[in-house]
């Protein structure tokens, strides 16, 4: 996708969608306010731009021409998923405070080199082969910090209305229902096949 207008607009609606980085991202907002949670997104900047590039440049090719590697990988992800929202849940009895032990930078950056979405971006949308690649990867990189400030802002929101209603542990127990559901979903896509 070479067109800018297009290419923007395709990388906007896709990241604003939600999705496990951007539940990570919300419930570290909910937890630890705006400006804690800003520290996570250079490590969401990160993981998008050496799955992009890894998928786009190296692994895409090996997975479609092997389905089992695929099939293993949406399991391991899943898999994955599912151990950050048994942690985003207990984590969430703690409330308020309790996201620097749960949701790290580190955290952060797994999820979204794991995010199915990257797979979308590597293979579809960030013309990494095109003469002018990485501008465009550098122009990812700067809509994908936006947007995850705007997930951190509406998290932090969320944060502050569940905590004048004394209900501070609510966002991050909805944050792992939300990623439990990304995971199964992973996890029973091979079975519907």
């Amino acid at each position: 996708m070479t067109d800018p207008v297009l290419f923007a607009l395709a990388v906007l609606a896709l990241l604003a969608t939600p999705g496990p980085t951007n539940t990570l991202l919300a419930t570290a907002g909910a937890t630890s306010g705006f400006f804690g949670a800003l520290r996570l997104i250079p490590a969401e900047g990160a993981g998008y731009l050496i799955a992009i590039t890894l998928l786009g440049l190296v692994l895409g090719p090996v997975v479609a021409a092997s389905p089992a590697l695929g099939v293993a990988l949406r399991l391991t992800v899943g898999i994955y998923l599912l151990h950050v929202a048994f942690k985003l849940w207990r984590g969430a009895g703690a409330g308020q405070g309790a996201e620097p032990a749960v949701i790290t930078p580190g955290r952060i950056f797994l999820t979204t080199l794991l995010n199915p979405k990257a797979v979308i971006f590597a293979l579809g949308i960030v013309p990494l082969q095109a003469e002018d690649g990485l501008l465009y990867l550098a122009g990812f990189a700067t809509l994908a910090a936006g947007v995850a400030t705007a997930w951190i802002a509406v998290g932090a929101l969320m944060g502050r209305a569940a905590a004048a209603g004394g209900r501070s542990g609510l966002v991050p127990r909805i944050g792992a229902a939300a990623v439990s559901a990304f995971a199964v979903m992973l996890l029973a896509s091979p079975l519907l096949r």
